[in-house]
């Protein structure tokens, strides 16, 4: 069948991205096809845009969709045509109308959540997941403990605030605008720093009694960089899982045992949905807090997906809060 998809030949800018069409087959063994409702958006897909993660070419964009099955491959028996599902998955190419795609990472999506819901929260909320509940410091978390989120108002930020709530810890949430550190602690930050007009050190140092972090979660990259490690205390752990700011300059991991015999760890959501159990375990997970309303999936920006570029200008401009989802 022919269908509409978003293309790029190159690695470049939002006007590189081409709404064109494209065949659509059968599904292969293991595989399925989708037909999308709803398609989410990530900084991932930017650093694929522009070649920070560098991909063959042409190729598509996306990680992230909810829709419903129209058939699957051979060896698929977790999956039915007629389903609803949602998926956070590699490789890149939900900016379509339909695809075909490894049927691994394609979970059944509850009745009770809606397809936009779906596709806006996968791959953010399954983040969420993994650093909230497997991405631990020497001796774990426990209600009380005080964490710092960078980036607190975006996708991933808005659902960690409300789950690390939900787990009763206290997250210090980072946002460059008081108009976003207030939608942080709207939805569960226990304290906010506008990192434009507050020094983040200072402020972390000042709410924890000078004692620093047992974990700091980070997905600026380059901008938080220096700041984040000096937050920690001892035996603390720097988890970094983005750049959105731009890459962090190498390291010599001498640095780490002055500033008190630090961790650091480089996390990826691609990893942890590695099996097929694995990615439904932490998708159960996902649904049963959002359908028990400890989180709620606040869609805050809605774009055709034919305008995608627009979107990634909007993105990168930090002009987005919460989430982002391309409409078919």
């Amino acid at each position: 069948m022919t269908i509409h998809a978003i293309k790029f030949n190159a690695p470049g800018g939002p006007e590189n991205l081409e709404w064109v069409e494209v065949t659509v087959g059968d599904p292969g063994p293991g595989e399925v096809r989708v037909r999308h409702h709803t398609v989410g958006l990530n900084f991932i897909d930017v650093y694929h845009r522009t070649g920070l993660y560098p991909m063959p070419m042409p190729a598509g964009l996306g990680m992230e969709g909810a829709g419903v099955v129209e058939a699957v491959g051979e060896g698929v028996t977790h999956l039915k045509a007629g389903d609803r599902v949602a998926y956070a998955a590699n490789p890149p190419g939900s900016y379509a109308e339909v695809r075909v795609m490894p049927a691994m990472n394609v979970c059944v999506l509850p009745d009770n959540i809606s397809f936009e819901t779906g596709a806006a929260m996968m791959l953010k909320g399954l983040t969420a997941q993994y650093l909230l509940k497997k991405t631990h410091p020497v001796g774990g978390l426990r209600a009380g403990d005080y964490i710092l989120f960078h980036a607190a108002a975006g996708g991933v930020g808005l659902i960690a605030c409300q789950w690390a709530k939900h787990l009763g810890l206290n997250l210090i949430g980072t946002a460059g605008s008081d108009e976003k550190c207030e939608l942080a602690k709207a939805h569960g930050a226990a304290h906010v720093i506008n990192y434009k007009t507050q020094d983040f050190v200072k402020e972390v140092k000042a709410i924890t009694g000078g004692k620093g972090l047992k974990v700091v979660y980070d997905s600026v990259g380059k901008d938080t960089w220096e700041g984040s490690l000096q937050c920690l205390a001892p035996f603390g752990l720097m988890a970094s899982f983005g750049n959105a700011s731009g890459p962090v300059e190498p390291i010599a991991p001498g640095i780490l045992g002055p500033k008190g015999s630090l961790y650091l760890t480089r996390q990826t959501l691609f990893t942890h949905i590695s099996s097929r159990e694995a990615t439904q375990a932490m998708a159960d997970d996902l649904f049963d807090v959002v359908s028990s309303g400890a989180v709620d999936i606040k869609i805050e920006q809605r774009y055709a997906l034919k305008d995608v570029a627009q979107a990634h200008r909007d993105l990168e401009a930090r002009k987005t809060t919460g989430c982002t989802i391309l409409t078919i």
